[in-house]
């Protein structure tokens, strides 16, 4: 590709700069091959032309688009070069403030200078178990991947952290191993995790100082090997140290201060323990105050002394070594307070009695004289003799502070010792993981021995370094299969050489040290003259003969010779040594007892364990070797140690972190370009980035070029393989094919061709918007132009309108002018003709009422006239009628009399006939019956009438009394009517004087008015001004009341708020408390499966042989103790107590004595009820011991029954004897055989007797059983009979048997005597009883004197109660089978539901899985109805066996029968027994109740719990069957008074229950199953406890069912805290499930295919959004979801519960996905904002689907939403941080914030956000109070309650299945 295609007009170039390193420029004119200028315009806008060399003639860097800027992968930019890598960086910790960069395989992190909240748990647990590329980069990421091929690959590891000083090396490492003591736990209970990070603040203290560049700049290199077992617990550490930077102790520079220990002691120096210790401040000694800052902003020296002192005593250094430490650390700040004066020029003196010398040789144990002596002479050797001889003060001086400097690093070594031995583990090591912390490429002005070794160091490293970088892109180009051509990259072994090789710098030092008069110069010389001609990176300094140039990998060094030889000698005086070797101080007798052996001058000290030690220990075989040895310089030690390192890393994985400083002020967030390209220099960054330049650094998968350059393709370019379309497509664009390869699963570019892929898709997508912009402009003008047009015609429309309305009301007042002319003429004529109208109408009426007149009076004179002539004419036929009627009369009774004097003889004739009189009798009983209830009737009637006739003479009484009164009332008013008549005079004479004193009145009255008048003025205006008062009264009366008002409804308002929030408060209180509960009950849980875990060690007393190794979860890697389970159901107890001894030591202490407490309390509370107890069974044995004393005297009346009941039941059964025997005599005189076969007259006869027999023999059972219950109403009756006089006793009697019970009682009484021969009485006693009824005047006496009355009444009256009971039974039974049918109907109903919702699904999959999913639902369907056919069959197998087993028993017992009445003769048919004949019990009533053995209880146990598979049970069973099962059994044991029954079967079931779920803990369907079950039998607890509040809803049945003898209140409890474990289970089993979908379903895979772009990706390849074969999906996790929910409703899990156990996993979805969501920049983009909304949408669907709305877990996603709609909202103006603000409210500021940074566009056309508007959003958010956790906890278990949920299902209803084998059980 042609430079002229790239470097054209609006190009972005980067061109060098002496301030920025780098800046920015945009081409103003295309580049054309040859020109020598190119015209540039800066961001500022100032144009430039910039000459382009004209030897090499290289154009500058291209810049990378926008859209690569920020990105996580520095190898993901188009263009890899200096100023993009610096140009990402910056942005990146600038604007978006990320510290840490992918460079490859290298972390590049940028210390903040500031704390940063990305380093907690929450964050840990983020990337525990995560793919490196998945997430953001972290120094956790590098942990996991360390972490992760450690336990993948079974190889060590090593994680390399490198950087100059202030950089953040140390933080680094520490929380890396943070990262591995959190996510590994520790495989025993010593807590080495902690040890390990305990070690820091040791070391820090001890080997880190203050610096210019750094606060805590570790002055040494350590690297530290975390040891792991074969379950990648940790198990040890061991750490090695480097290059201890001694020189410190005695000299610092200015703004520096001395090891940290030392400030620390003298900050400490006040307390008690170190007074002896005679310290004071820093600024008192010499070796502390050189720095002249002895104070660190924001450290707390005596703070950091007593975490350092903590740490100490968790390693295990007790007290006095602890002391003993600190009185050496005091000794050396002494010492370097002792004066040394000059004695003369060759010798010097320490003056007697020095201060600080004698408390040194106090504290170090060792005499004032001989350290003094010591001090200020040494011994000088020679072949023959030996002399002492003085030396100045200069080297004095030095001679002290060599010792100092030598005490302090074997300090420092007994240190790093016993920091190992505390680390060191007994267990083998299986695997590490190293941390190495080491100092980076440091130059300065003078550069010394130190800083020589330190870069020697960082030298071996880059070579190491370069080879890995090498080694992995060969790798991954051989497996792609890509031709490998050798990559040149810079090789510094010749730099190394030039150090160690022989004759190299360190050879010839370690050569002059060895001269006796060696010297800095002459070494120095020995240089020049061996490699200064000889080697290209050996320079010699123009102005200096006392330094040398070494051309480093990252740049130039001078090194000042001064003091190497003295440094790397490293000597101390001997005498001084053994001096301290005398000492009586114990510690530091063991610090110098090794003294002889070689011991590394650098910090290192020699420990046991662990794998590679620092220092070199060769074996002493003579007495002379160890002086040799100890010779052994500085160089030469650290070159042999660096070589150990170099191996332990070359066998290892290693990973890389650079520290980089941004600036050397310590500034927050602060970027200096120039100290940034100096560190990515010297820690090899740009190495990397120019390795993976030289070859294809872009890297594609051909799905995701596919999707991102789908735009550049026409349809006919696309085809079904990828690969196919992926190379025509580049073909076309690329036409030179070097510029790309194709490899198996990806295509490699070249450097820059995917920014000029991107430009030709931003060139295509431009073309098309301005397309799409010119269509829209189109449609925008067109629909301008019809609006213009449609007003145009609509103004148009109406004034044509306004027009036609004016003619139209001119024409309408036209017309209404006519109309009124018209009515005007028609009124004067109307009225006219109305006045004549009237006229002759007035005229008209008048004559007709005349004639009118006349005619009535003619007609009434007629009428009266035809009136008198009928009065006239009726009386004269009336007269006339009469007379005829009375002779008519007359003439018949003469007639009559005649006929009757006829009659009455011939009756006297017959009379007297005998034949006659007979045929009167006949029927004259009858007719006497009917003429006496014919007389009663009138009887009655004339009662009635008598009665009636009363009341009509009583009211006319009454009326005639009224009538009375009224007459006198009437007199009365004639009598006042007369009197008034005469005073109607009077009154005249009253009325003239009355008149003449109203005329007087009425001048009074005139007088009095005008009077009132004035008055009335007065009052008027009065009354104004009052009104008007009252008025501004009434107003400030109003306004006095809405003020009340408004004050009262404000205090209304503000008191419902108060309560509300104290209700909130409560509330959350509330919840709070049960989480902190429910937590309680967790931790109680992991302790009881760490005790059995513990206890089944202790019994095995075996090593657990290595498990497959499985990758756990963070949080679950500590325990992995849980997956371990004993199978044994019945553990002995002594076991158990064996185990809880062993276990209590292992427990926390504090935790045993407050659960110690706790038992004592409850032993009192338990002695307090066992007394109250006590007392309530004595009062109940007195209250029971008056009882039998009362029922003494009614025992012999019951006695006397029951013998009278035997005697009765011997007669009967005599009786029933007798007809056997003559049944038997019947059949033996039958002389056929066949007459006796079945079917015969008389087999039918005996078995007709036999029925008969079994029946009443049943009956008299029955009888027998109640007879105690009817004594006592028996006796009563008995007493009655002899003191009834009168039948009111009687009533009040039968009234007293209100029971229905007694009333039962009394009928089975009266039907037994009723059946007893003695009551068998004639029809005459009955008619004789009915006649003495009817009688007039019955004798009570006589007519009860056997109690016949009482007993008939009672038995009329029972025989209605048992009508109507049984009427009652059948209305029952009715019911029940109504009932029953309505749950057949409902269970169809849900069926079909399900089938529906079955349907519905399957119709949403696609075609293959739609038919296999209904082939499994019909497969499942067809085994449902299989499983409950096989079920019936076996049921009616077993009833068909029965029958023929009881009719073979039938059958034998007839024969038997048979052939032994054949054999009896008849003298023996009386006294010979009878055979005995099986009688088949009557079916009682199941009670509800399961019968077992004590022995049975594990059996039963076993089969219902720990063998049972839930999904035969949810399948074919009603929900909740095993609970039921085991409340029946419950029942039967509360029935029976069994108190250890009970108290057995509760705790052995909450004990199989614990061990299922430990055994099958992780599976949803049996915890689910569990959780149902213990909720149903607590609820069933509750439900038959006896409580009101718990019985409302019980039916009678139910009721009767209820507890009697036990209160299980407290096993209620403990089973409420095992469904609480049960769902906490359930909550990580659902968790461990959905946790590996959410990420891939909620935020990668493109549910809205199309929306999402693909960037471009570096070497940390992130996950695809394109959903490959086998990734979880959003539709994966609905079904998850929906599986779930389908198991927990199959298992009959309550509606509440299954609500809160969706909230949970609502919340988990959304809390997860909204953490990968924060640590991830490439999701957060726009389109994926569109995503997450449908994503949720589709959350909220399947919500309303399952009607769930209302269970709070939409609520919980409001976080997720609120972050998708904040990665789509508008973020520039004021106004959209406003609404953001208002918007997201249920997300943190600091959530917001990182959102906003974290938000990158995807395509071109999106802008970012600006750092100005992050800081106004910050502005506006700084006032709220929230917690400044950035992630959410996933952790966190809602609480979870248990509402009461009674069941409808009756207990005697239940069948138990053959399946469960519970075949022991018995139905009670």
């Amino acid at each position: 590709m042609a430079a002229s295609e790239l470097y054209t007009k609006y190009a972005r170039v980067w061109i060098p700069d002496v301030e920025e390193v780098w800046r920015s420029a945009e081409l103003t004119k295309d580049y054309r091959q040859g020109d020598g200028v190119l015209q540039l315009q800066l961001e500022d806008g100032k144009e430039l032309e910039y000459k382009l060399d004209p030897k090499t003639n290289n154009l500058p860097h291209l810049r990378n688009p926008d859209i690569l800027v920020g990105e996580n992968d520095l190898t993901a930019l188009s263009y890899l070069h200096e100023p993009a890598v610096l140009h990402n960086l910056k942005v990146r910790f600038t604007d978006s403030k990320l510290i840490y960069t992918y460079c490859g395989i290298v972390l590049v992190a940028i210390n903040p200078y500031e704390t940063l909240p990305i380093y907690g748990s929450d964050i840990i647990n983020a990337y525990s178990g995560q793919n490196m590329g998945d997430m953001d980069p972290h120094i956790f990421a590098v942990a996991e991947e360390a972490y992760k091929q450690m336990a993948r690959d079974e190889r060590n590891q090593s994680i390399i952290v490198s950087g100059e000083s202030g950089a953040g090396k140390t933080v680094s490492a520490k929380y890396a191993m943070r990262y591995f003591a959190t996510v590994s736990g520790s495989a025993s209970e010593a807590n080495v995790e902690e040890k390990v990070l305990a070690s820091n603040p040791i070391m820090e203290s001890i080997g880190n100082a203050k610096t210019t560049r750094n606060d805590n700049s570790s002055r040494f290199g350590k690297y530290i090997e975390i040891g792991f077992d074969k379950r990648y617990h940790i198990i040890g550490a061991n750490m090695r140290t480097y290059l201890l930077e001694k020189s410190r102790v005695v000299f610092q520079a200015d703004e520096e201060r001395n090891y940290h220990i030392f400030y620390q002691l003298c900050a400490s120096a006040h307390l008690p323990e170190f007074k002896a210790l005679k310290l004071g401040k820093a600024d008192n000694f010499h070796y502390t105050k050189q720095g002249r800052n002895p104070v660190i902003d924001g450290i707390d020296d005596a703070k950091e002394m007593s975490t350092t002192r903590n740490a100490f005593t968790l390693l295990g250094v007790n007290e006095s070594y602890q002391m003993g430490l600190f009185r050496i650390l005091a000794s050396i700040l002494h010492l370097g307070n002792v004066e040394v004066k000059d004695r003369d020029s060759d010798s010097s003196i320490i003056p007697p009695n020095n201060g600080h010398l004698s408390v040194f040789c106090e504290l170090m144990g060792v005499t004032y004289q001989d350290m003094s002596h010591w001090l200020c002479h040494k011994k000088l050797k020679t072949a023959t003799e030996t002399y002492i001889k003085p030396v100045p003060k200069l080297q004095a001086i030095n001679a002290r502070d060599a010792l100092a400097k030598h005490i302090y690093a074997k300090l420092f070594n007994w240190i790093v010792d016993h920091v190992n031995k505390s680390l060191h583990s007994t267990v083998k090591q299986h695997s590490f993981i190293g941390v190495l912390d080491i100092y980076g490429f440091e130059t300065f002005e003078i550069n010394s021995f130190e800083q020589f070794c330190i870069n020697y160091a960082n030298e071996k490293l880059q070579q190491q370094f370069n080879m890995h970088v090498f080694k992995l892109e060969q790798e991954e180009y051989m497996k792609e299969q890509i031709p490998w051509t050798l990559i040149d990259f810079y090789d510094n072994q010749p730099c190394i050489n030039l150090i160690e090789a022989k004759m190299g710098v360190l050879d010839l030092l370690d050569e002059e040290c060895k001269m006796p008069k060696g010297s800095d110069d002459s070494w120095a010389q020995k240089l020049y003259n061996t490699h200064l001609k000889t080697c290209s990176l050996f320079e010699k300094p123009r102005m200096s003969n006392k330094a040398f140039i070494i051309q480093h990998f990252a740049d130039k060094v001078e090194y000042q010779c001064d003091g190497f030889l003295e440094k790397n000698k490293d000597t101390v005086n001997e005498e001084q040594i053994h001096v301290l070797k005398a000492s009586k101080f114990d510690l530091l007798v063991e610090l110098f007892h090794d003294e002889e052996k070689a011991t590394s001058p650098t910090g290192a000290a020699p420990t046991t364990g662990g794998r590679t030690r620092l220092s070199v220990k060769p074996v002493k075989s003579k007495a002379g070797q160890s002086s040799k040895e100890h010779k052994k310089t500085v160089g030469l030690q650290f070159r042999n140690s660096l070589h150990l390192l170099m191996e332990t890393l070359n066998a290892t994985t290693p990973h890389y972190v650079r520290c980089i400083k941004p600036n050397d002020f310590k500034f927050a967030f602060t970027f200096d370009p120039k100290r940034a390209v100096q560190q990515l220099r010297a820690c090899g960054v740009l190495e990397t980035i120019r390795i993976s330049a030289a070859g294809f650094p872009s890297r594609w998968t051909y799905q995701e070029f596919f999707s991102r350059y789908r735009v550049l393709m026409i349809q006919k370019d696309v085809l079904t393989d990828r690969k196919m379309t992926c190379k025509n497509v580049l073909e076309k664009l690329v036409q030179d094919p070097d510029k790309y390869q194709f490899g198996k699963t990806k295509i490699f570019f070249r450097a820059g061709q995917v920014a000029y892929l991107e430009k030709l898709r931003a060139d295509k997508l431009r073309a098309a918007c301005i397309r799409i912009q010119k269509t829209i402009r189109c449609w925008l003008a067109r629909k301008k132009y019809l609006r213009m047009k449609h007003a145009a015609t609509t103004i148009q429309r109406y004034v044509r309108g306004h027009q036609a309305r004016c003619l139209a009301k001119f024409l309408r007042r036209t017309r209404a002018a006519i109309i009124i002319q018209k009515y005007q003429r028609m009124y004067v004529q109307r009225t006219c003709y109305k006045r004549k109208q009237a006229a002759a109408l007035a005229m008209q009426c008048i004559l007709r009422a005349y004639m009118a007149r006349q005619l009535y009076k003619a007609l009434l004179r007629e009428h009266k006239a035809i009136i008198i002539q009928k009065m006239v004419r009726g009386w004269l036929a009336r007269q006339w009628f009469k007379r005829s009627l009375r002779a008519i009369v007359y003439l018949q009774c003469c007639i009559r009399r005649m006929r009757a004097k006829w009659e009455l003889k011939k009756l006297k004739i017959e009379a007297r006939s005998v034949e006659h009189f007979k045929k009167l009798n006949i029927g004259m009983e009858n007719k006497i019956m009917q003429l006496q209830r014919r007389i009663d009737e009138q009887n009655k009637d004339n009662r009635s009438l008598s009665e009636r006739l009363n009341g009509l003479e009583i009211s006319h009484a009454a009326e005639s009394e009224r009538m009375r009164v009224e007459v006198h009332r009437l007199r009365g008013a004639e009598e006042d009517a007369k009197n008034n008549a005469n005073k109607v005079t009077t009154l005249l004479e009253e009325l003239e004087r009355l008149r003449k004193d109203l005329k007087n009145t009425q001048k009074e009255k005139k007088a009095i008015e005008d009077w009132a008048k004035t008055y009335q003025d007065e009052m008027e205006q009065m009354i104004s001004e009052l009104k008007e008062q009252n008025h501004l009264l009434k107003n400030e009366k109003n306004d006095l009341n809405r003020l009340i008002q408004e004050q009262g409804q404000q205090w209304t308002e503000k008191m419902q708020r108060a309560l509300k929030e104290e209700t909130q408060q409560l509330e959350n209180d509330l919840n709070e408390e049960r989480s902190r509960y429910q937590n309680l009950l967790t931790e109680h849980l992991r302790l009881e499966e760490k005790y059995d875990d513990l206890k089944e060690e202790i019994s095995l007393a075996v090593n657990v042989p290595k498990p497959g190794h499985r990758r756990t979860d963070s949080t679950h890697s500590s325990n992995e103790s849980e997956c371990t389970y004993n199978s044994e159901f019945a553990e002995s107890e002594e076991g158990s107590r064996g185990g809880e001894d062993v276990s209590k030591a292992i427990l926390d202490m504090s935790l045993f004595l407050k659960l110690q407490k706790r038992v004592s309390e409850l032993e009192q509370e338990k002695q307090s009820l066992q007394n109250e107890l006590d007392r309530r069974e004595e009062q109940f044995q007195r209250a029971r011991a008056r009882d039998d004393e009362e029922h003494k005297k009614a025992r012999g009346a019951e006695l006397e029954y029951e013998s009278l009941k035997r005697q009765e039941l011997e007669s009967e059964n005599k009786k029933l004897k007798h007809h056997l025997n003559e049944m038997r005599q019947s059949l033996r005189g039958s002389a056929e055989a066949g007459s006796a076969a079945p079917g015969s007259p008389p087999y039918t006869v005996l078995l007709d007797q036999l029925n008969s027999s079994n029946e009443e023999l049943e009956v008299r059972k029955e009888e027998v059983l109640i007879l105690r219950s009817q004594l006592v109403s028996q006796k009563e009756a008995m007493q009655h009979k002899a003191t009834m006089t009168e039948p009111l006793p009687y009533i009040e009697d039968v009234q007293k048997l209100t029971d229905a019970k007694e009333i039962s009682q009394a009928y089975m009484g009266l039907k037994d005597t009723n059946r007893s021969p003695r009551f068998t009485r004639r029809p005459t006693e009955v008619n004789e009883l009915v006649s003495r009824l009817r009688s007039p005047f019955p004798d009570y006496h006589k007519l009860n004197e056997d109690g016949e009355l009482w007993l008939v009444y009672e038995g009329l009256k029972e025989t209605n109660r048992l009508l109507e009971s049984q009427l009652q039974a059948q209305r029952r039974s009715h019911d029940n089978e109504v009932e029953v049918l309505r749950g057949e109907l409902q269970s169809v109903k849900e069926d079909n539901n399900r089938q529906q919702q079955l349907l519905a699904q399957n119709l949403q999959l696609p075609p293959e899985a739609r038919i296999e999913a209904s082939l499994q639902h019909e497969i499942t369907r067809l085994t449902n109805e299989n499983l409950d056919l096989m079920e019936q069959l076996e049921k009616q197998d077993k009833t068909v066996r029965k029958l023929k087993k009881q009719l073979k028993v039938f059958a034998k017992k007839i024969n038997d029968l048979e052939g032994g009445q054949m054999d009896v003769s008849p003298g023996q048919t009386t006294d010979e027994p009878v055979h005995p004949v099986n009688i088949p019990r009557r079916e009682k009533d199941f009670q509800g109740m399961l019968e077992y053995k004590k022995e049975d209880e594990l059996k039963l146990v076993k089969n219902l719990i720990l063998e049972l598979k839930p999904r035969g049970v949810a399948v074919n069973l009603i929900p909740g069957l095993p609970a039921y099962i085991l409340f029946m059994c419950l029942r039967h044991a509360d029935y029976v008074n069994d108190d250890q029954k009970v108290r057995s079967l509760l705790t052995s079931v909450i004990n199989s229950i614990k061990k299922i779920l430990k055994k099958r803990g992780d599976d949803f369907e049996t915890v689910s199953f569990w959780l149902s079950n213990t909720c149903r039998f607590l609820h069933c607890l509750k439900q038959y406890s006896g409580d009101e509040q718990f019985m409302k809803h019980n039916s009678p049945k139910q009721n009767d069912h209820c507890l009697s003898n036990f209160d299980l209140a407290e096993y209620r409890q403990v089973l409420s805290d095992l469904a609480i474990q049960i769902y906490q289970q359930l909550i990580k089993s659902m968790e461990n499930i959905l946790q590996p979908m959410i990420v891939s379903g909620m935020l990668e895979h493109e549910t809205i295919q199309g929306v999402s772009g693909v960037k471009p990706t570096g070497l940390r390849k992130r996950t695809s959004s394109i959903a490959d074969e086998g990734t979880y999906t959003l539709d994966s996790i609905i079904r998850q979801l929906n599986s779930f929910h389908s198991i927990m409703c199959q298992h009959g899990t309550d509606p509440e519960l299954i609500k809160q156990v969706v909230k949970q996993q609502f919340y988990i979805i959304g809390a997860v996905t909204l953490n990968n969501l924060l640590l991830r920049k490439d999701m957060c983009s726009w389109s994926k904002g569109m995503q997450i909304r449908y994503n949720v949408s589709q959350l909220e669907e399947w919500l309303r689907d399952k009607n769930l709305m209302t269970c709070g877990a939409k609520e919980t996603l409001e976080p997720l939403i609120q972050a998708a709609q904040l990665l789509q909202v508008k973020k520039k103006t004021d106004e959209d941080a406003e609404a953001i603000c208002s918007m997201c409210n249920a997300l943190s500021t600091a959530q917001i914030v990182k959102v906003l940074n974290l938000y990158t566009p995807v395509n071109a056309f999106e802008e970012r956000v600006s750092v100005l508007f992050i800081r106004t959003i910050q502005t506006r958010l700084r006032d709220r109070k929230e917690s400044p956790q950035l992630l959410m906890d996933t952790k966190v278990i809602y609480p979870v309650t248990f509402p009461f949920n009674p069941s409808s299902l009756a207990l005697e209803t239940i069948q138990i299945p053959g399946s469960l084998n519970l075949a022991f059980l018995t139905r009670v």
